[in-house]
Order: C-alpha cells, then sequence, then structure tokens
C-alpha cells in the first residue's frame, strides 16, 4: 500500500472519528475479514486475529497471540505499537478498562468477539460498523484510479483464461495457468471462482477434477487485488459453436448489465441499479431467476473487499463520484445454464466510467 494512500485514510478515518465524539477505536481483524484493520492501519493478519487500538491523538497498538505475527506486522509497521499475548481478547479489554472517561468505537460487527462487545457499558462503547462502512464505500479519487488498475489487469488476465480454457483440460489447470500469469504480473493475490458444463451447472465454485467438453459453458469472476484493492471481472464462453440457444440466453445478460451499467449516476440508488437489471429479466418472463432461490446479487462494491451493501433492490445506498462497483446479472438461465456477465465501474459527477473493457460476447473457443 503507497503511503499516501495509508496518511490519506488515517487523516479520514480520523476526521470520522472526531465527528462522531470518538476518543478511541478498537478494530479486529482476520485472515478472512482484513479489510476493516487494513483501512484503518494497512495490516492484513495471516494468522488468528488482530486487534488495533487507535486513538485520535496519540499511538496506534495492535496485539496479536503469534510472535512471529507481531514481529512480522512490527517490521512492516514501524510506527505501530505491537504486542503480543498469549489472550489478545484480554489485552483488549485491558485498553478498554484503562480508556475511563474516554468514548470507544467498535468495529466490524461480524469479526469483533461478542466478548469484548459485553466487556463494558453502552455508554462507554459504541458500535461504528456503519462509520468505517462509509469510509469505504466512499473512494477518494486516488482509491478509484486503483481499482481502475486492478480492472486493467482483470481484463488481461480474462484473455489468459480464455487461452487456457480448452477441451480436454481440468478445471484446476486453467486456474493455475491464470494465477501463475497473475503472479508473473506482480499479483499474488486474485480471488477466482469458476463453472463449466450446460443446463446441469447452476453456480460457481473453487476449481475441481472436471474436465472441460465441447458445447460446455465456462463462466469464471476474477478478482485481482492491486495496492490492497480489489477489481472483478465476470465473463462466460462457449467450447465449439456457441448454438441458437445458448446465444439467444446470453443477450438477455448483455441487455440487462446494459441497463445495469446505466442507472449507475450520482444520486441513483443500488435498489435502482438492481431493479432497472432485473426488470430486463422480468420482461422476458425470466423474473423467477432473480429472486434468491437462483441467484445471490445484482453486484456489489469494488476496493478493500467488498465494499458496502449488495446491489440489491431492497437497498437504499445512494451512489456518489469515485465510488466502485461491479454489475452483475450472474444467474441460473432455464435453457442454457449459469451465464455471468459483470463489469467493474466507477461513478462520475454525471453518470460513470466503464472500467471493463473486455466486450459483452459470448466468446467461443475453438474445439
Amino acid at each position: 500500500m503507497s503511503e499516501m494512500l495509508r496518511a490519506q485514510r488515517g487523516q479520514r478515518l480520523r476526521e470520522a472519528m472526531a465527528q462522531a465524539g470518538l476518543d478511541l477505536l478498537l478494530v479486529a481483524g482476520d485472515a478472512w475479514r482484513s479489510d476493516y484493520l487494513r483501512y484503518a492501519i494497512d495490516v492484513t493478519p495471516m494468522e488468528g486475529l488482530a486487534i488495533a487500538l487507535l486513538s485520535r491523538e496519540g499511538p496506534t497498538r495492535v496485539v496479536v497471540a503469534s510472535a512471529l505475527e507481531a514481529q512480522r506486522i512490527a517490521a512492516e509497521q514501524p510506527a505501530l505499537q505491537v504486542h503480543c499475548a498469549s489472550d489478545p481478547l484480554a489485552q483488549a479489554q485491558g485498553w478498554i478498562d484503562g480508556a475511563t472517561g474516554q468514548r470507544i468505537g467498535l468495529a466490524p460487527v461480524h469479526v469483533l468477539p461478542l466478548r469484548l462487545a459485553r466487556h463494558a457499558t453502552p455508554e462507554q462503547l459504541a458500535a461504528v460498523t456503519r462509520l468505517l462502512d462509509g469510509l469505504m464505500v466512499r473512494k477518494s479519487r486516488e482509491e478509484a484510479q486503483v481499482v481502475a488498475r486492478a480492472a486493467a489487469l482483470a481484463d488481461e488476465a480474462y484473455a489468459v483464461f480464455r487461452a487456457a480454457a480448452r477441451p480436454g483440460r481440468r478445471q484446476f489447470e486453467v486456474v493455475a495457468d491464470t494465477e501463475a500469469w497473475f503472479r508473473a504480473h506482480g499479483c499474488p493475490e486474485n480471488f477466482m471462482i469458476l463453472g463449466s458444463g450446460q443446463q446441469d451447472v447452476r453456480s460457481m465454485t473453487p476449481p475441481g477434477e472436471r474436465v472441460l467438453q465441447v458445447g460446455d459453458l465456462v463462466t469464471t469472476e476474477l478478482t485481482p487485488c492491486v495496492d490492497g484493492y480489489y477489481a472483478q471481472i465476470c465473463r462466460t464462453l462457449v467450447l465449439g459453436q456457441p448454438s441458437p440457444t445458448q446465444l439467444r440466453a446470453h443477450a438477455v445478460y448483455e441487455e440487462a448489465l446494459a441497463a445495469g451499467v446505466a442507472a449507475v449516476k450520482p444520486g441513483a440508488t443500488q435498489a435502482e441499479v438492481a431493479k432497472a437489471v432485473n426488470d430486463v429479466f422480468r420482461a422476458q418472463g425470466l423474473g423467477e431467476y432473480v429472486t434468491n432461490r437462483y441467484t445471490r446479487v445484482r453486484g456489489h462494491g469494488l476496493g478493500l473487499y467488498v465494499d458496502g451493501p449488495h446491489v440489491l433492490e431492497d437497498v437504499p445506498l445512494v451512489l456518489e463520484p469515485d465510488m466502485t462497483l461491479i454489475v452483475h446479472p450472474n444467474t441460473y438461465h432455464p435453457d442454457a445454464g449459469y451465464i455471468v456477465l459483470g463489469d467493474a465501474v466507477r461513478v462520475t459527477a454525471t453518470g460513470c466510467e466503464l472500467l471493463t473493457r473486455t466486450p459483452r460476447t459470448l466468446f467461443a473457443t475453438p474445439a
């Protein structure tokens, strides 16, 4: 992470603490959900739980259970006061006990141990996950530019994926080629799932042993990380010549994605984006396939993780310039199987900038 972005986030966070009347902020993270901790102090735990206590004025303290973790974090972030404790929660409780008369914010709710939330009185502690969500969703221009760089890398990687996806190869071999390309280009972190088959396939999963066959729809989402920020692309290809059924089905997704991207603009809500996507399926008599029986979301924020709430028809989040998200009408089609198609976008002052450059076509790989 660049020093400039780190300093920028730190300043925004302390300004938000002051506005919320917080003296201290206690943030937890682990290897699976480190985005809040990365936003606050640019630390990614590799083992166990890490808990940080930020002061609006003084130094930041971090506690972990592993001595090796403590050494690594201290070497990466010399300005932090890093502690190693056999019981990090007890250490964090001691910090809370020592903060008499100070207001402490706790976040995020889905990582923070319940033991800490119950330790002090409600008058002393405040749940501030929403505060951090607001900061993470509302990108600075510099953050949005890093997401754009990650999106460009995803475009390049999808071309590699297309070349690797050939009949006779196993799923994990395709992923191995793609991951090798990412690492060779300085990107060691990429979240990736895929699917292959026809009408029997209803989702994407981690790679398995399945052998790709002529006629398969091969779906993937690539999510590379650049300087700590993620972008994503979702695309579908056919092994061999696409059938008329596959082409007709994919055309619905192309129309839905275009409608969703067109709805992305300042002042619009994520609910309006989701409705624009779903209405295309409803108009084709496919409304059932945008329900949670067949699919999850119409998109989500992009940044240090899946930032903020998902793009769904009941989410009132208002879009603002420099927010970054992916719009993806990924769902099952009853005639063709599971199809994915998604573009990363950046909200601008008048609409949105398309970060994904890969065409929205149903790609075909020669059999």
